[in-house]
């Protein structure tokens, strides 16, 4: 199945991304989101980082006029008539996710397969709610999407082999690399990194170590980009939570009981970067440790 013609629902942090490079790679998008200010700031956002990877000559310049003509941005999933993909992005929360995906289905054409870009949650689960679960697949973007290489890609119980196929083929269109992960809770990289985050909190929870010393000891320590509490502000602390709920939920095992400091921070919606708190304070001219 050769897919020109994809749908993405929900434009926060990872729907702004995989409309950037489903465009560069010439594919035709629509960009879905009930708030007019999301679409207005990921479009923006969009133009600001293709302009970005140009100055650093990853792109062309002449590329981006053409890619930003291919997004096209909508408030109503009637939209998605038409496609022949549609990936939802929307918030890791299944009820939201599920919902979702009850009032896009009768709006798609027979053809249509669906992606979830969930990080941790159930694709069997998410697929049976849709009236095509042998249409259906998982599509993990990691983040952010325009310099990250990866894609996981799960199949639930039902996905037949052509649509594999061709969420394998849109992830290499759009010059990613696929992992194919089995469909248990967090897949891969969720199911290793978010403990490691997780038990970073631990440790800043139990007086180990300060936010500093915890992040400055894992990028001279272990040779990490970036510290864990810091990653995990990037990330979102309701994301990681809401992971870190999943692996409890779903494995049964008291060693992904989620840090109460983590739940506290989210409780306060200190919830990172996208908030201006979290491990770090980001509204001066630099970011200062919370704890």
């Amino acid at each position: 199945m050769n897919i020109e013609r994809v749908g993405v629902i929900g434009a926060g942090q990872m729907g702004t991304g995989i409309a950037h490079v489903l465009s560069l790679a010439g594919v035709d998008v629509v960009l879905e989101d009930v708030n007019p200010e999301a679409l207005e700031r990921s479009t923006k956002l969009i133009a600001k980082n293709m302009h970005r990877q140009a100055s650093r000559g990853l792109i062309r310049e002449e590329m981006i006029e053409p890619a930003m003509k291919r997004i096209h941005i909508s408030q109503g999933l009637d939209a998605m008539r038409g496609r022949d993909l549609v990936i939802e992005a929307a918030t890791e929360d299944e009820a939201v996710k599920r919902k979702i995906f009850q009032e896009l289905c009768p709006r798609l054409d027979p053809h249509t397969l669906i992606a979830s870009n969930t990080s941790s949650i159930s694709i069997t689960r998410l697929a049976s709610v849709t009236d095509r679960p042998e249409h259906f697949i998982g599509l993990h973007f990691m983040n952010p999407v325009p310099m990250m290489q990866l894609v996981e890609v799960i199949r639930g119980i039902a996905t037949d082999d052509t649509t594999f196929q061709a969420a394998l083929d849109i992830v290499r269109k759009v010059g990613k690399t696929p992992a194919y992960a089995e469909d248990f809770p967090a897949f891969i990289v969720n199911r290793i990194l978010l403990p490691m985050i997780n038990e970073a909190v631990y440790t800043l929870y139990e007086g180990v170590g300060s936010v500093e010393a915890i992040d400055t000891a894992m990028r001279l320590g272990a040779n990490h980009p970036m510290g864990p509490l810091q990653l995990a502000d990037f990330i979102g602390l309701d994301t990681c939570l809401s992971v870190m709920q999943v692996l409890y939920e779903g494995l049964a095992d008291s060693k992904y009981r989620p840090c109460p400091l983590l739940v506290k921070y989210v409780e306060a919606g200190w919830l990172g970067q996208k908030t201006g708190r979290g491990f770090y304070d980001y509204r001066g001219e630099k970011p200062v440790p919370t704890r």
